[in-house]
């Protein structure tokens, strides 16, 4: 298995685990973080297709911004354009209470968000798995 092989592997795996995270998470009614977990494993597993395509390093955490970065483009990637947009306002706002106009990422982020997250994450690792053959 090449370098470049394996280091995607990993960050398919992470993705993976993220998503794992975030079902988790979701099913203890803690819905900010399950989104920001779904958001780090679609992220995570974009990152994975870069670097199995043999980039070095990948900068970056929107997951819009990385699908069209790639290259070459993944059609089954950029079928969910719309999703990476969805996920990408999942990065800032489940974490910080300045990322909302009141209250708490807690109290802002419901069940429907987090399984609505969790659906869209899990169409990214699975992309990311059917490109890389894994």
């Amino acid at each position: 298995m090449t370098d470049a092989r394996a280091n995607a592997n990993r960050w398919l795996a992470a993705a993976r685990d993220d998503l794992d995270s975030a079902r988790y998470l979701a099913s203890g009614g803690r819905h900010a973080p399950a989104c920001f977990f779904a958001q780090q494993a679609a992220e995570k597993a974009v990152k994975a297709v870069h670097y199995g395509q043999g980039a070095r390093s990948v900068i970056g955490h929107s997951v819009r911004v990385l699908v069209e970065k790639l290259s070459p483009r993944i059609a089954t990637l950029d079928a969910l354009t719309d999703a990476a947009r969805e996920l990408d306002l999942f990065y800032v706002p489940t974490r910080y209470p300045n990322g909302l106009d009141s209250g708490t990422p807690a109290e802002a982020f419901s069940a429907a968000q987090s399984a609505r997250a969790i659906e869209l994450a899990a169409r990214f690792a699975d992309a990311a798995g059917n490109t890389l053959g894994g």
